[in-house]
């Protein structure tokens, strides 16, 4: 049999007979836990892929998926695979017209609706002719009032009798990325992508700290549609066996992640912000410095601390999706948490280096590439280029840009960095978020934005200036900065910015702090569902004030009394 007619194995179906009666998904409905075992999940999987071939789609038809994580996400996701379907999911803050936008460019044929909170928003823009299948009500989530009934649907099904063997070089998914600039991209990956993940955690010694006998408890609360949750929850489930408990919503992420306290646990720099605010509220700095230097209250201290944020059983905690600063890291291991600082991105499965939290010496860098893994940079722009098999072969419907990002057998990541002598990525910045002042130079704001990231004070950072003469620097304020005096944080903010300053070569330094007053989020649009940034959306809102702010004779500026 040839490479590309290699069948993809689903380990799934190994562990739905040996854990047949066991827990696979947990749904917290108020104070109790609803558990379906792993025979449960597969008959219903069967019976729903029974169903989606009764809609008699088009051979190879594009299923979305539109919903909060749920047990109901990865039953669909499974029947899609055994109707031999394409998956193609969606970040559930969609607004109805980037649903209605996305689901006509990527082809999608039938629709699952899940746990949203925007049927309203949405329902006028879906096509009418659409088949849907509606996820059963969560309490405080919209009624979605169009399509097929989960459960009715599902029972008047029998099992799938030979589900689908997809080959390895069949596609498996079209993941359209959140994109901090411009449409979303529908990145095509296949099977060959999703089962490359071998390379890396079938090895006992994993960085995830992965049990290849089952023995996993997962949490999912990241959205289900980015790479990371459906590589390192879902997939990692499938094939290496486990539990997934998920998360109810926002306001219960701490109570159900404290009575999960699950093995692996990752988030994007600014939870782990929010987690270490959370200890600062309870611990004050100055306290807790004092409590960590008497080692018996230290190792009590330690232990109390992991187990209220849910950490007393983790193997591995894991950062990625953004820069991870160093300070951050350093605070976490004084507590006894040691983070594993990752990089990847949608393009190659998630998965391109990573550094072990507990050994990890260079804090600077994002470690080394993955068993599989082969980096080098790009001579000419600085360009951080991989390869391995879990790269995509594609963006959906975009060749231009598909031959662009994969050039020479290599995946262009987008990111500036260099390779140390010993090995070890350092990320600089995004090629395509640097940008030239008006005096021509051009800025790299990541470099800068790490100057201000062990700061308890600020949240987020951002630096800007296109256009204008020097760069400036935008700061949204924690609960710590909220709760000081204007004039403790003018002070310690003017400090600072004359200290940076003092080394930065004259077109780097920067002219202006401005205090937004607008807390920035996935709401008003200027915080991806990921978690990042995005940079384009915070050119959007402020580059009306920029020459203002940059012309006036302030260094630090409180947006709301400017």
């Amino acid at each position: 049999m040839s490479a590309n007619q290699e069948l993809f194995e689903l380990k799934f179906y190994k562990w739905e007979k040996e854990f047949k009666d066991k827990p696979y998904l947990r749904q917290p409905i108020g104070e109790t836990w609803e558990e379906y075992t792993w025979g449960e999940v597969g008959d219903m999987a069967r019976r729903l892929a029974s169903g989606l071939k009764s809609l008699n789609l088009r051979e190879g038809a594009h299923i979305g998926i539109y919903s909060k994580n749920c047990r109901e996400w990865i039953i669909s996701d499974l029947a899609i695979v055994m109707a031999g379907y394409i998956s193609v999911p969606f970040f559930p803050s969609l607004n109805g017209k980037e649903l209605s936008y996305i689901m006509d460019y990527g082809d999608v044929d039938a629709l699952f609706i899940g746990k949203i909170e925007t049927w309203d928003d949405i329902k006028n823009d879906l096509p009418s002719e659409m088949p849907i299948i509606r996820f059963p009500k969560y309490e405080g989530c919209s009624n979605v009032t169009k399509g097929h009934e989960w459960h009715e649907f599902i029972n008047s099904h029998e099992p799938i009798e030979n589900p689908n063997k997809p080959k390895l070089s069949d596609l498996w998914t079209i993941i359209f990325t959140s994109g901090t600039t411009g449409n979303p991209k529908g990145v095509m990956l296949t099977y060959q992508a999703i089962d490359g993940i071998k390379v890396v955690l079938d090895d006992p010694n994993n960085p995830l700290g992965i049990k290849h006998t089952g023995n996993n408890d997962f949490i999912s609360y990241l959205p289900l549609n980015h790479i990371f949750e459906r590589v390192v929850i879902e997939w990692c489930s499938f094939r290496y066996g486990g539990t997934i408990s998920f998360v109810e919503s926002i306001e219960t992420f701490g109570q159900n992640l404290k009575e999960v306290q699950p093995h692996v646990f990752a988030a994007a720099p600014r939870v782990w912000t929010k987690l270490q605010m959370g200890i600062l509220s309870k611990f004050p700095q100055k306290k807790l410095d004092t409590l960590l230097k008497i080692p018996l209250l230290s190792t009590i201290l330690k232990k109390l601390i992991r187990k209220g944020l849910g950490f007393s059983r983790v193997r591995v905690t894991v950062s990625g999706s953004a820069p991870m600063p160093v300070e951050l890291i350093e605070w976490f291991r004084k507590v006894g948490v040691y983070i594993t600082n990752g990089y990847g991105m949608t393009e190659n499965c998630a998965i391109c280096s990573s550094v072990d939290g507990k050994d990890f010496e260079k804090l600077n860098t994002v470690g080394k590439p993955q068993k599989g893994v082969e980096l080098k940079i790009d001579e000419g722009t600085g360009e951080i280029l991989m390869r391995g098999p879990f790269v995509m072969i594609g963006y959906y419907k975009n060749k231009e840009l598909s031959n662009e990002t994969l050039r020479g057998g290599w995946l262009h990541t987008g990111d500036k960095g260099f390779l140390d002598e010993d090995g070890y990525l350092h990320i600089t910045g995004r090629v395509a978020d640097s940008f030239k002042t008006s005096k021509g130079e051009y800025i790299e704001p990541l470099t800068l934005e790490q100057f201000f990231v062990n700061m308890n004070e600020i949240e987020e950072v951002c630096v800007v200036g296109l256009g204008i003469a020097q760069p400036m620097c935008l700061i949204q304020l924690s609960d710590i900065g909220k709760s000081a005096t204007k004039d403790n944080l003018s002070k310690m903010f003017l400090d600072t910015l004359k200290n940076i300053n003092s080394d930065l070569v004259n077109y780097k330094k920067i002219s202006t702090l401005i205090i937004v007053k607008d807390e920035w989020s996935q709401e008003n649009g200027i915080v991806g569902p990921t978690q990042k940034l995005k940079r384009g959306a915070v050119d959007e809102k402020y580059n009306k004030d920029y020459l203002k702010w940059h012309e006036s004779d302030q260094k630090l500026i409180f947006e709301d009394s400017f």
